[in-house]
């Protein structure tokens, strides 16, 4: 995991708060591996990875080790998960409501054509927390399409079939705008959302941010992943948060 260059926070600036008193912001690293990722989620997400953790389209399933205290249980339908499952085909995760004190799925749900119903499943799952990252698949394509050649990962016409692929090509926006439908679908409330930028010098950073000023054109460009934890709530607090009037942070983003 590469470290982070120079601040990793944009300026506050209100249209980027959009959830309601949940300003978002920027924290600049990539992952080299997908141990990096675990490692940055087992120390980013401590405070919330407590008690029973179930791991969904856990891989190695490296959070098991890296969580010795919790009661962790990963699944994938290949790896080392503790169950094999396959996410594509299962109507329903093998486990009763509310089982887990947190959920975490980590750039997963854009591999599978029944995104939304997995997506649910995760909520029914989940006690207290529940913590989903999404890829921001514009900035893999951004440079191939520039230049007029290159692959795009997960994406494109293989002459095998692939093992594995993108089922979704969305841009940060659009994954900003999967998280809020999905509080009011479902009993949630969003209390953190923030996104991940590979680490560039800051003169360059200076220089994107100047030709790109509207925030959201800047960040569809360049944030690679999107992070959001989101807290189980009870109807009649869902109730008062949405009594107390619309989300914040509308406007047009590009």
């Amino acid at each position: 995991m590469q470290p982070a260059v120079g601040s990793g926070r944009l300026p506050a600036d209100p249209f980027l708060t959009v959830f309601p008193g949940v300003p978002m912001h920027v924290e600049t690293l990539s992952f080299d591996k997908r141990y990096d990722r675990s490692k940055y989620i087992a120390t980013r997400f401590a405070r919330y990875l407590r008690g029973r953790i179930l791991d969904v389209g856990c891989d190695e399933a490296h959070l098991r080790h890296l969580l010795p205290d919790c009661h962790y249980i990963g699944i994938d339908v290949a790896g080392s998960p503790d169950l094999l499952v396959d996410l594509e085909r299962a109507k329903r995760l093998p486990f009763a409501d509310e089982t887990f004190d947190a959920v975490v799925c980590s750039d997963v749900l854009e591999h599978l054509d029944h995104l939304h119903r997995v997506f649910g499943e995760l909520v029914r799952c989940a006690r207290k927390v529940l913590i989903v990252s999404l890829p921001n698949n514009w900035v893999n394509a951004r440079l191939p399409i520039a230049r007029g050649r290159g692959r795009i990962g997960f994406y494109g016409l293989p002459a095998d079939e692939p093992q594995d692929r993108h089922k979704w090509f969305f841009n940060l926006s659009e994954a900003v705008d999967f998280f809020t439908a999905q509080t009011k679908r479902h009993p949630l409330r969003i209390v953190e959302c923030f996104c991940n930028e590979k680490p560039r010098p800051v003169f360059i950073r200076a220089l994107r941010r100047l030709r790109y000023r509207e925030r959201f054109s800047y960040l569809n460009r360049y944030a690679h992943t999107l992070w959001a934890v989101f807290e189980k709530v009870s109807p009649a607090s869902l109730l008062l948060d949405r009594a107390d009037g619309p989300e914040t942070g509308g406007g047009r983003r590009a």
